[in-house]
């Protein structure tokens, strides 16, 4: 690379921005490359929806509470800020559906609502003898034939019906997405089970045969989720700390962003302005066609919808709960008279949470086409989060304190075709905008592992075209 410093620019402080911003800085540092990278958040703090509230001795997530153990790149990115002793696994313990103000336990061996273990899904009360039987037709249908996407809701109803669907895997799939799975996108949210009813011919036994068997010898099952006990909020402290002092802007918006020869010029909401040799934007989609008003191919991306939801976490005294359940917490059937969709017991799935002799609860509302509750007061949204629970438990006080967190247009929705129209906004980008690219939950998976793995992809692409783009300005 040539001797001058190139200079890449973050668009955005949540994980995603985070994790670009600390990987390039990191590589630049141990390969001595002469890359700068500097890190813009709009607001005034980073981490967008990790956010962790302390109150009187419980640690509360307003945002995502946890990741997926399996996907390394969060406990990797752990383990590099230093915080390996705080990781801690959730505590295991039945976690059931709610159909129809009953709670039913989810059938033991399903995987994403898909049975794996034949007993448990035949013994359960969630479905009538019919649903059972229409579900068994997934061992004797031909696979799917399509040459282009389809909806997770069609792929998975004609291969389980839809008494399956509604009353577990929708559930289940909507509290990852706040969306309706008879328009999300299979290819872009599981295109594995696609590839997997395609090969054995059966999504039952595909989930069966490529799910690994546990030994005798394995002890006591781990949780499949992690978090930090000082709460998820923490990470995104300890990154800040390890990025280079004066790299971090907050409070400043990226108005516009215009091409200026082989480089980019950034108009900031301070009237200043920024040169940048390669930018990733770390940002929702629905910021992009302001940033870039002369770039059409953007347009598509103002039709893409948003989902509003909230969390709403609740604390009580222990006594306070006269019927409890033993469990971790349950999902909603969307066919059932519930505004909340899902609810955690957090003090029993992540214990270090709550003091002794409290209970945690902590609420979902808000998904696809039932979205106006977040709209409420916090005392209205507490008001039918109480009704709702005590259909099912009896609880006798009201709660000690109560935090409520609305994340309006926060949960992009991949609908049928997204991973078709990112591809043709990524070969536009490649021909009229080089150097510049996308990271973040609006694109390619929106968990914190997915959005990690986006930021890491992104440092990568920018290390290869800074490297070509100097042996270019060298011949």
């Amino acid at each position: 690379m040539s001797e001058a410093k190139q200079k890449v620019v973050v668009i955005g402080g949540g994980i995603t921005g985070l994790t670009a911003a600390y990987y390039l800085q990191k590589e630049a540092r141990t390969k001595q490359l002469p890359i700068e990278c500097h890190l813009i958040e709009a607001s005034h703090r980073l981490g967008g929806k990790i956010q962790t509230a302390y109150q009187d001795g419980f640690i509360i997530e307003r945002g995502p509470d946890s990741f997926l153990a399996r996907k390394l790149s969060a406990s990797r990115l752990v383990h590099e800020v230093g915080l390996d002793d705080q990781l801690v696994h959730n505590a295991t313990g039945t976690s059931y559906v709610l159909v129809k103000r009953k709670l039913y336990p989810i059938p033991g061996g399903a995987v994403m609502g898909i049975p794996t273990q034949i007993l448990p899904f035949v013994t359960t009360g969630l479905f009538s003898p019919l649903g059972k039987l229409r579900a068994a037709a997934d061992f004797i249908l031909p696979p799917t034939k399509t040459e282009g996407d389809i909806s997770l809701g069609q792929f998975f109803r004609r291969r389980l019906g839809d008494e399956v669907v509604d009353h577990l895997i929708e559930p289940l799939l909507s509290g990852i997405y706040a969306g309706d799975i008879d328009q999300l996108s299979l290819m872009a949210t599981f295109p594995q089970f696609f590839h997997l009813e395609q090969k054995h011919g059966s999504l039952v036994l595909g989930m069966k045969r490529s799910t690994p068997k546990k030994t005798g010898k394995e002890k006591k099952e781990k949780g499949i989720f992690q978090t930090l006990k000082t709460g998820l909020e923490s990470l995104v402290e300890a990154i800040e700390q390890k990025l280079e002092r004066g790299t971090v802007r907050k409070g400043v918006r990226v108005e516009r962003i215009e091409k200026s020869g082989n480089r980019y010029e950034l108009l900031l909401s301070s009237g200043e302005k920024m040169e940048a040799d390669s930018v990733i934007l770390a940002v929702p989609h629905m910021a992009l066609p302001s940033l870039f008003p002369q770039c059409s191919f953007f347009a598509s991306f103002q039709t893409m919808p948003s989902t509003s939801v909230a969390t709403v976490a609740l604390a009580f005294p222990k006594e306070a709960i006269v019927k409890d359940i033993n469990g971790t917490g349950f999902v909603v059937s969307r066919d059932s008279d519930y505004t909340i969709t899902a609810c955690t017991w957090t003090h029993k799935k992540w214990p270090h949470t709550t003091p002794e002799g409290k209970v945690l609860l902590r609420c979902y509302v808000g998904r696809a086409g039932d979205e106006a509750i977040v709209e409420q007061t916090d005392e209205e949204i507490v008001k039918v989060v109480m009704d709702d629970l005590n259909k099912i438990m009896n609880i006798t006080q009201k709660p000690e304190f109560f935090v409520v967190t609305r994340w309006k247009q926060s949960m992009p929705q991949y609908i049928v075709g997204h991973r078709e129209r990112m591809e043709r906004v990524k070969e536009q980008m490649n021909e009229q905008l080089p150097g510049v690219f996308l990271a973040g939950s609006s694109y390619e998976g929106l968990g914190l592992p997915d959005c990690i793995d986006q930021g890491e992809e992104a440092v990568k692409k920018v290390l290869q075209y800074l490297n070509e783009k100097s042996l270019l300005e060298v011949n």
